[in-house]
């Protein structure tokens, strides 16, 4: 029985980065003598054990043969006869199939070291293409690894996969799964890179994909296209390390000037409210999280007028609380600040440019909540005068608040 160290651990060893956890493989063993030896199972599809102690995972080593469309369409053979060459050779690209055995010595049969060094993503052999995942989770390690350029001949066989139909065999959870780590990576814009370049987006995500290409009005975004600009607001929020909900709400504000008609262009007028559309039916698809739904919508829905704070009349800034039901969740409201900031932000210079709108809705949600609606209810006993009267009380509560400045000051 040998136990090798492989995958992620070693590739981020050999990088210098921070190892977080670490999976082995097992040859020559098998599920019976790993039970003896204290090993928990827990594998459901293939032989996987716990340490008894470290509670690591260790895996029989294994190989895969396909037997139908989609990542599950696989049959797992696991036995002491496979070879740690073969376990290493079902793996996706050659820099996670690298193994380290107990004294340190790196077992490397398929080129993961060197393409470590130079800054390749390939894959190890042509079965990349039975898994739709792995394009998936190349275009993730693209934004994870932001100086490696992915093989020619793997960006070829990811576009066979999409020309094959492999694509549409990817279940709703496991696209989530890795866009939302995508998100999270260091510059999430070369995730979708990835995805445009080998025609999986039009696929994954095609109302995000018919954004490249549209136009909007230069002296507001230098950049001008659409697509671009959505890539530098999810850029901004990575740099700034701010949560998935804002990211994917950054990534999804602007879905509704992919309809904009072109007799409008380069103008969008309206294309918050055509958006929310779009956010609904794509979250409702790939069965995104609550938080991250609710955010996105709202964002999508009110970041124009956030944009237009301090232009607005008293009521018009309540309203807007209301709408975004800012005196209830002021969390939410806080995240949705965040992201019309990136939004603003991921412009062609307009990077470091100021954008006193967040602070000034601060201080006026601050106002507005300082309200003891209860004390004001209680003076009243129709429904009707209670709201009124509430509304009211907010309202000479931001007068208040915001009478000692000038707006364009703030």
């Amino acid at each position: 029985m040998e136990i090798y160290c492989v995958g992620g651990a070693v590739r981020d060893e050999l990088l210098g980065l921070a190892v977080q956890d670490r999976d082995y493989v097992v040859v020559g063993a098998t599920p019976e003598q790993m039970a003896s030896l204290g090993y928990r199972p827990v594998g459901k599809d293939f032989p996987v054990f716990l340490h008894p102690h470290t509670r690591d995972e260790y895996a029989l080593a294994r190989t895969e043969r396909k037997t139908a469309k989609g990542y599950k369409g696989f049959q797992v053979y696991a036995a002491p006869e496979v070879t740690l060459e073969q376990d290493l050779a079902r793996r996706d690209l050659t820099i996670n199939a690298i193994a380290q055995d107990q004294h340190g010595a790196l077992i490397d049969p398929y080129g993961g070291v060197a393409d470590l060094k130079s800054g390749v993503l390939r894959h190890v052999s042509p079965a990349f293409v039975e898994d739709p995942v792995r394009i998936l989770r190349l275009a993730r390690f693209a934004a994870r690894f932001t100086q490696f350029t992915v093989a020619p001949e793997t960006l070829a066989l990811m576009r066979e996969m999409v020309q094959n139909g492999e694509v549409d065999a990817l279940v709703p959870e496991r696209v989530w799964q890795e866009l939302a780590k995508g998100l999270m990576e260091a510059q999430p814009s070369r995730m979708f890179e990835v995805l445009r370049q080998s025609g999986a987006l039009g696929k994954i995500l095609p109302e995000l994909d018919r954004l490249w290409g549209v136009p909007q009005p230069e002296i507001h975004h230098p950049e001008i296209d659409t697509g671009v600009h959505v890539m530098l607001v999810v850029d901004y929020a990575a740099r700034q390390g701010y949560a998935l909900s804002v990211r994917f709400a950054a990534l999804m504000h602007d879905l509704g000037k992919g309809t904009t008609p072109a007799h409008l262009l380069p103008r969008h007028i309206g294309h918050e409210e055509r958006g929310v559309g779009l956010v609904k039916d794509l979250c409702q698809r790939l069965r995104v999280p609550n938080d991250c739904r609710d955010l996105a919508v709202i964002s999508a829905r009110f970041h124009g007028k956030m944009h237009r704070a301090l232009e607005m009349r008293t009521d018009t800034l309540l309203d807007l609380l209301h709408d975004t039901d800012a005196l209830r969740q002021p969390q939410r409201f806080e995240l949705f600040l965040l992201a019309c900031e990136c939004d603003s932000r991921g412009r062609t210079g307009f990077e470091n440019k100021p954008y006193p709108q967040a602070n000034y809705l601060r201080m006026v949600l601050q106002a507005a909540s300082g309200v003891d609606a209860g004390a004001v209810a209680r003076q009243y006993t129709a429904p009707e005068k209670i709201r009124e009267a509430i509304y009211q009380a907010r309202l000479e509560a931001i007068n208040i608040s915001i009478s000692p400045f000038e707006k364009k000051t703030l």
